[in-house]
């Protein structure tokens, strides 16, 4: 599998429960952090529901 690189660039104040869970469950917890995660299906559809928070560059 590639590898991508996910940095958030939002805060997550004033954004859904379920949106904060996310973003949790992605490894993000500050602005400018950045996480290596594998591009697999489940990671992908992750991204898809928070990519209006988040930077993708792919590896």
């Amino acid at each position: 599998m590639s590898k991508i690189r996910i940095t958030q660039t939002k805060s997550v104040i004033d954004r859904s429960h379920r949106q904060k869970r996310t973003m949790v469950a992605l490894g993000l917890k500050k602005i400018n952090q950045a996480v290596e995660v594998e591009a697999t299906p489940q990671i992908l559809g992750m991204v898809a529901k928070v990519n209006h928070l988040i930077k993708v560059e792919s590896l």
